[in-house]
């Protein structure tokens, strides 16, 4: 990488991040089964789930191999041979030698994301992390990892081929130059041989900037970068861009962050909504204008009952083109990780 390390040696890359979505249980389970029970390294783990789920996964990776696999806790010191999962609805951070749970701003819409772990775990060990990327659709992780791989530390990413879901793994190789991919049953053995490879230590953590630095009580700021013309789908904010990082960033004031990957997909989101919303109020509306022209033919006002049955038709009409609108969506934008 052309970063000069000082004198010295330390254990091994004794920080582990790893970050998984659709088709990633099963994945985590065949990395967990391969590691031995005296892993010299901590294992973080960020899976996207919805808030309300994902608490019995510690138990499900716990069962799955030797290490003991638990919910992390803020402020707990980071441990050899165990697992730390991103809590539900929240961000896994490393920091000063323990880890650190965060309801920050969504990253890529998703609430644990990969790439604030992965960022702040180069920043605090830099050489000694490995980050490990497995099966999901887009591309959370990727800068993650290309932050990982410009500290000193090495990237592993399970083989597109062998994933259910390709799209994160192929985003992280894309994004860095020399991450190693390997069939998910390798992975394991490849974290414990790089947990037991000494590296050099006293190298500078990465650039990591403050703006974009996942801060665990975020305040509104101006994020870097140039106004894009476009808005945040989770709060409606103004997102600026930055081009020059890999991939290209969005963030608004608040912090929300996407790529331009995520962000298509958080706006297909956001449309759809408005869509269900204003399908709803024109169902209300077809009930509406129906009983008033019950209600004025119940009068005998001939002419008021038309202009209402002629409005109810109208919004029905409406109704079914919104509805077929919302299918062919659903249709063309399916992802099995959706929010």
């Amino acid at each position: 990488m052309g970063r000069e390390f000082a004198m010295g040696t330390a254990p091994g890359r004794d920080v582990v991040v790893m970050a998984a979505s659709a088709g990633g249980i099963e994945a985590l389970g065949a990395v967990m089964a391969e590691l031995p029970a005296d892993l010299p390294a901590s294992v973080l783990v960020v899976l996207h789930v919805p808030a309300t789920g994902g608490r019995a996964l510690p138990g499900i990776l716990g069962r799955a191999g030797k290490l003991p696999a638990a919910a992390a806790v803020d402020g707990e010191g980071l441990r050899h041979g165990r697992v730390y999962l991103a809590p539900p609805d929240h961000h896994l951070l490393v920091r000063d030698g323990a880890v650190h749970v965060s309801h920050g701003p969504k990253q890529h819409g998703h609430r644990p994301a990969a790439d604030p772990l992965f960022r702040s775990a180069a920043a605090a060990r830099g050489p000694r992390v490995v980050g490990v990327v497995l099966s999901g659709t887009l591309d959370d992780g990727a800068a993650g990892a290309a932050v990982v791989e410009e500290a000193g530390g090495i990237v592993a990413v399970q083989d597109p081929d062998d994933c259910a879901y390709d799209g994160m793994p192929r985003a992280a190789l894309a994004a860095t130059r020399n991450a190693v991919a390997l069939p998910v049953t390798e992975l394991g053995a490849f974290i414990a041989e790089q947990s037991r490879t000494p590296v050099g230590i006293g190298a500078p953590g990465p650039r990591v900037d403050p703006e974009t630095y996942l801060e665990t009580e975020p305040v509104a700021k101006e994020p870097p970068g140039v106004w894009s013309g476009i808005t945040c789908p989770e709060c409606g904010g103004p997102l600026n861009v930055r081009s020059e990082v890999r991939p290209s960033r969005y963030e608004c004031r608040l912090g929300h962050g996407w790529s331009a990957d995520s962000l298509l997909g958080g706006q297909a989101d956001a449309v759809e909504r408005a869509l269900w919303v204003a399908a709803l109020r024109l169902e209300e509306r077809v009930r509406l204008t129906r009983r008033m022209s019950a209600s004025a033919k119940e009068r005998g006002h001939v002419r008021s009952a038309e202009i209402f049955d002629a409005s109810s038709r109208e919004s029905g009409e409406a109704l079914e083109t919104i509805r077929s609108l919302i299918e062919y969506l659903s249709q063309a934008g399916e992802r099995p990780d959706s929010r």
